[in-house]
């Protein structure tokens, strides 16, 4: 290769790059009140549901992680659902460092992580095995 085709490529893997770190950015700005709208003071994101006494945040794990970042409520038994379909990046590589949690997703299905009720003004942070894609969860009183 010449020094100008070279240059070039560097210049279009860099165009590249930049249009999927700027488009990659997933995140969620609707959000839903937990409880009585009109009596609760804690708004949770759109991704946030109950099942019996356990709240359940969704968040789909495919080129990165959505929604990117999610608020749910404080002191109430979680499930993280993780789902993936056909997922071979590295975001099925999941990785949360607080609760010890290192696991392979499966490239399709759906991966129920337990979590303890967590503190008020915590924040669960996750992230892919290479550091590319993550996401949080803001847990709120």
């Amino acid at each position: 290769m010449t020094k100008k085709n070279i240059t070039f490529a560097i210049i279009g893997i860099a165009i590249i790059g930049g249009f999927v770190f700027f488009t990659n950015k997933n995140s969620s700005s609707k959000v839903t009140y937990y409880g009585d709208a009109k009596n609760s003071s804690v708004a949770t994101s759109s991704n946030v549901s109950t099942e019996g006494d356990k709240q359940i945040i969704e968040i789909t794990a495919k080129g990165g992680y959505s929604p990117a970042k999610t608020t749910a409520k404080a002191g109430v038994p979680t499930i993280l659902r993780v789902k993936t379909n056909g997922t071979y990046d590295c975001s099925a590589a999941l990785r949360i460092k607080s609760i010890g949690y290192s696991k392979n997703l499966p490239a399709t299905g759906t991966t129920d992580i337990e979590l303890p009720a967590q503190i008020a003004g915590s924040t669960l942070k996750a992230l892919c095995s290479m550091g590319m894609y993550n996401f949080s969860v803001q847990f709120n009183s």
